[in-house]
């Protein structure tokens, strides 16, 4: 029966009528493909697909059969460099000769362009220069239109005033400020008083901030990139996109920056490392990254035409603005282990350790002659450390030895003086252990912590024109791990940061003088301001989660303010761009101080009295207010007397009431409780 009803239902399906897709007669398609398809065709092939990533090179031998597998092996071993080689055409004329050109094509057009920029012009012998180009070079120069056409005027974006800060008429430097765990970032001007809010934002940055090197440019991090924020209101001035970016460094000239992150990198496209234009926000070149243990990875000479990088045995050296290797190689050096910018000018100092019967040695080059212009042997050389003076004047290369007969390590400070013709050498010996070693910035000071807690010694010594390195004072039984330097030289801060307990010791070092002693305990940052006003200490949530706080200090070790942020991370002050004034006019400004230290004394006098001035100019302003306000009821109370006097029926009750003479005196007495104690009570 079930059989019987299924079939019949199925006879019914069958009879009922199939639908009609066909268009009517008089159906116009006004649907174009494009709109269809879209995703379909966006994948279709075009004819010019993959020749973005072919180049071709000129002034190629022109070589016969027997030589042609010769020549391939050469240019595959030197383009294959610059990514994979897919394929490879060498047209040869009669005779079967090369015709001295060929195309080359990569796996990716990154390759192709790293082929352009670091094989164009690279020489292969004395009659042989290749030349690099882009395939897709040729269609684009040789369709360009022999006719002018003024090109389209791009909008300029104002930024405002890049430096306003500068122009503070009380010469107040800014800071940030990262509290909360990272969830708010303030902006703040320094004052003496108390900090004056300049910005305040919250979700400001995922991470950490960074101030660029003149202080024109915060940078903050988030997950998708870096953001450039600047100008009076700190609106954003650029972005890079550069997923999970961790770490930035920015050149000397703030024309670039370079930003790392361990998630975009490829073995056919380098995304570890990219360096961006700033004004453009283009992307200027990618570099892969073996590792990021030792930031930055590049270093920038002190103009930024130059930033250099090494790897084993190599230093490659590149120039801007083209991002290409200096004379299109790199330097060969073997068994090299660190190198530094000189911060005056544009020489590299590096070291290479002993190999064999081979010393140690220290070099400094010139560029971008690569002239050598001094070199150092050393012997019995466990490590280096190299220390420039900020103004490039000296360099100390720290030398940590094993003399032979003895088990311990000694020291030897070897004091480069470059300014001087042959660039002379001086030695300051040392067997105990170094903790810490600065340069004074502007002058020819140096302080060496040394010994074993809890006899640690601090030493400074003077760098003299006779050619003599003198001690000048040693404090000894110093509870200190770390030096700080005023950016202006002559104090310095001798800290013992986090184990130590926050021990501070401010040092005049013009006569060597422990201008004060003070602490701050659990202490894990020190931040002097630019000028060398003031300093500050601070203990950073980020490494200890209780007394999260910073404090103000002037350079003589007076403390200022104490400023609790809950759960603080970070100070940074705003560095300021180099001055305008020349060395002589600075000497001439010192000279004459005392004619402006009565204007100082006065401003300072103002600033102490400043909360007695607010309280007066609040209460005048009070005042004001209330005469203005009186001023008003009283022409009101004027214009609404005809309406007074009609609602109570023609008398002035007003009058009445200002008549005092006819006022009379009544004394009101009423009862409001007894109470009733009995004498023995009193007793």
């Amino acid at each position: 029966m079930q059989n019987t009803l299924d079939m019949s239902e199925e006879a019914e399906f069958d009879e009922e009528e199939e639908p009609s897709f066909s268009d009517t007669e008089d159906f116009v398609d006004d649907i174009e493909d494009d709109e269809l398809l879209a995703d379909v065709l966006r994948e279709k092939p075009l004819e010019a697909d993959g020749i973005d990533s072919v180049v071709v090179v000129d002034n190629v031998p022109q070589v016969g059969p027997e030589r042609l597998e010769k020549l391939k092996n050469v240019i595959h071993k030197i383009f294959s460099k610059f990514g994979k080689i897919t394929n490879e055409f060498y047209p040869e004329g009669e005779g079967g000769s090369t015709k001295g050109y060929i195309f080359l094509e990569y796996s990716s057009p990154n390759h192709a362009m790293e082929a352009v920029k670091n094989a164009d012009g690279y020489k292969l012998d004395k009659q042989h220069t290749f030349r690099v180009n882009l395939f897709t070079d040729f269609d684009k120069y040789m369709n360009i239109s022999d006719e002018w056409e003024t090109p389209e005027k791009q909008p300029f974006k104002d930024f405002g005033n890049m430096r306003h800060w500068i122009e503070d008429q009380d010469c107040r430097d800014q800071y940030s400020v990262i509290f909360e765990s990272g969830e708010r970032t303030a902006i703040f001007a320094n004052d003496a008083k108390e900090p004056i809010v300049v910005e305040e934002r919250a979700r400001w940055t995922e991470t950490y901030v960074r101030w660029s090197p003149k202080g024109t440019y915060l940078a903050t991090f988030h997950q998708r990139g870096i953001a450039l924020w600047g100008g009076e209101k700190f609106k954003q001035i650029q972005r890079f996109s550069h997923q999970g970016v961790s770490l930035i460094d920015f050149s000397p000239c703030e024309r670039y920056v370079v930003t790392f992150s361990p998630l975009m990198d490829t073995k056919e496209d380098p995304q570890a490392i990219i360096i961006w234009d700033i004004l453009t926000g283009q992307k200027k070149r990618g570099f892969h990254c073996e590792s990021s243990a030792h930031w930055p990875i590049f270093k920038w000479s002190q103009d930024g035409k130059f930033f250099a990088r090494m790897t084993q045995d190599t230093l490659s050296i590149y120039e801007t603005p083209s991002m290409g290797l200096l004379d299109k190689k790199s330097l060969k050096i073997s068994g090299i282990k660190d190198f530094s910018w000189s911060p005056g000018d544009n020489i590299i100092a590096f070291w290479v350790p002993e190999d064999k019967d081979i010393p140690a040695r220290v070099t400094l080059m010139q560029l971008p002659s690569r002239q050598e212009i001094r070199v150092r042997n050393l012997f019995n050389v466990v490590d280096c450390k190299l220390h420039w003076q900020r103004n490039g004047d000296y360099l100390c290369v720290k030398v940590d030895r094993t003399p032979k007969g003895t088990q311990g390590v000694v020291t030897n400070f070897e004091i480069f003086r470059m300014r001087e013709k042959q660039v002379p050498v001086d030695v300051v010996e040392m067997k105990e252990s170094i903790i810490a070693f600065a340069w004074e910035p502007n002058g020819s000071k140096f302080a060496v912590l040394h010994g074993e807690s809890p006899r640690i010694n601090a030493s400074f010594y003077h760098v003299k024109n006779n050619g003599k390195i003198e001690l000048i004072k040693m404090f000894d039984k110093q509870q200190a791990n770390s030096i700080f330097w005023s950016p202006q030289g002559q104090f310095l801060v001798l800290a013992g940061l986090r184990s130590m307990n926050g021990a501070l010791a401010f040092v005049d070092t013009s006569d060597c003088t422990m201008m004060n002693i003070a602490e701050h305990y659990m202490a894990s940052d020190v931040e002097w301001d630019p000028t060398g006003r003031h300093i500050v200490t601070s203990v950073s949530w980020w490494s200890h989660k209780v007394d999260n706080a910073y404090w103000l200090w002037t350079f003589q070790g007076r403390l200022l303010q104490k400023n609790n942020k809950d759960r603080f991370c970070q100070l940074l002050w705003r560095p300021r761009p180099p001055t305008l004034l020349s060395a002589d006019e600075i000497k001439l400004i010192k000279k004459d101080l005392k004619k402006y230290s009565k204007i100082f004394e006065q401003k300072d006098r103002l600033s102490q009295s400043k909360a007695s001035k607010e309280l007066v100019d609040k209460r005048r302003l009070m005042m004001e207010e209330y005469r203005s306000y009186r001023e008003q009821a009283a022409q009101a109370y004027t214009e609404q007397r005809e309406l007074r006097l009609q609602l109570r029926g023609g008398v002035d009750t007003d009058e009445l009431d200002s008549n005092v003479e006819d006022w009379e005196e009544e004394t009101i007495e009423f009862f409001i409780n007894e109470e009733i104690i009995p004498l023995g009570d009193l007793e």
